[in-house]
């Protein structure tokens, strides 16, 4: 079982003080809020991908490696890379580099992303949104798998004997999840290729997250990966503790009240009710979530979010003692308990490379003799019969 935070890296205002910090303080704030999670014993560090004020993480694959090469065993993962919007060959290069340098201390979350005006932004149609995740993600699956590639689709140009380079770490890709908050289509796409189902379940009743994760477990099973209690499923969370459950309460209520993912609506009782948003004191949340096994089944990844609201980085920190020191180790024990032995592990690289290579012996990617030219179809310089450089008159004795 993995626990971990993850941030949406929005930029807000301190409803107490009236003082908004600036872009480079939060980004500088991400890195030391990610360096503490690991120091109190925290496995994931999880960021999120927004092209849009008021947040700042536009490249979180560049945040996540200067993360990486400050820490040792915390894997660093996105709460949303934008399968929509970015193109999967950029996706499948970055992610592979980040895997290389972290030593295989990464996955990845995939999401279609809640702001309608980033489609354009990237050239792309909101309205194609579900095909466009379902297209993207099969090249980039296909991309990381095989070494050379022929593609052709609805949404980018067509690919012929292309390579993505580098080649995933050990020959093994990331390990990739499947975030959602509505959207069946998203779990069955989980299901079909294996993956992971992350039901960030903030913002719903626990019942509308039963339904999803219960259709994901249903047709992993159905594609062959294994029985229903097998899937790999991560759940989204909230906290804000106090040693004092009323201290909790008084302390967190402005920053519930402006903040701007569900501020000026449903007030804070109502929202603790409706919702796994938890404020008191350690031991109610340990209550809380321990009993997150009984609503969805045994799983692998707690992510909690703590760092947003214009919560100032001293609180968070504090937020993170509290999470580390007293909650994590007796949720640990407690969904330890009774586990039966068939429940997969959180996926990690170590243990998908045991997978992929039983024998001991992985491989590693080298370049070979059937590796790709790496031509798009239609390209002005896709005559084989003559080297690419010919095009510009280079090599020519007059050139």
């Amino acid at each position: 079982m993995q626990f971990g935070i993850f941030s949406v890296s929005d930029i807000t205002a301190d409803p107490t003080t009236g003082r908004t910090p600036s872009e480079a303080e939060k980004i500088r704030d991400a890195v030391t809020i990610a360096k503490h999670a690991e120091d109190v014993g925290l496995d994931v560090y999880a960021l999120g991908e927004h092209h849009n004020p008021p947040f700042w993480s536009s490249s979180p694959t560049t945040t996540l490696a200067y993360i990486a090469a400050q820490t040792e065993r915390l894997i660093v993962s996105t709460a949303t890379t934008l399968i929509t919007t970015n193109d999967p060959v950029k996706i499948a290069e970055d992610f592979a580099m980040l895997q290389h340098l972290s030593g295989g201390r990464v996955d990845l979350m995939l999401g279609r992303g809640n702001t309608g005006p980033v489609y354009p932004w990237f050239g792309k149609d909101i309205r194609q949104g579900l095909p466009l995740a379902l297209e993207s993600y099969n090249l980039l699956h296909r991309l990381w798998r095989e070494d050379v590639v022929d593609w052709e689709g609805k949404f980018r140009t067509p690919l012929q004997g292309f390579t993505s380079t580098p080649r995933p770490l050990d020959g093994v890709a990331p390990f990739v999840w499947h975030g959602s908050i509505r959207t069946p289509e998203i779990a069955e796409q989980a299901a079909y290729y294996g993956d992971g189902f992350f039901a960030n379940n903030i913002f719903w009743p626990a019942e509308h997250y039963q339904r999803l994760i219960a259709l994901y477990r249903q047709r992993y099973a159905h594609y062959g990966h294994g029985t229903p209690e097998q899937a790999i499923v991560g759940l989204g969370g909230q906290a804000f503790m106090r040693k004092n459950s009323q201290d909790a309460v008084n302390e967190f209520r402005p920053y519930f009240d402006n903040a701007p993912v569900y501020g000026h609506g449903p007030s804070m009782e109502d929202f603790t009710q409706m919702t796994p948003l938890t404020v008191g004191s350690p031991q109610q949340v340990i209550d809380r979530y321990a009993g997150m096994r009984d609503l969805f089944g045994d799983y692998q990844r707690q992510l909690f979010l703590m760092d947003h609201a214009g919560l100032p980085v001293k609180t968070v920190l504090e937020q993170l003692d509290l999470l580390g020191g007293e909650v994590v180790p007796v949720l640990r024990r407690e969904l330890q308990h009774n586990r039966p032995a068939q429940t997969p592990d959180a996926p990690t690289h170590a243990n998908l490379v045991t997978k992929a290579y039983p024998d001991g012996a992985p491989r590693e990617a080298r370049p070979n003799a059937n590796r790709g030219d790496n031509l798009t179809v239609g390209s002005p310089y896709q005559d084989t019969a003559a080297p690419v450089g010919a095009a510009f008159g280079l090599g020519r004795k007059d050139a």
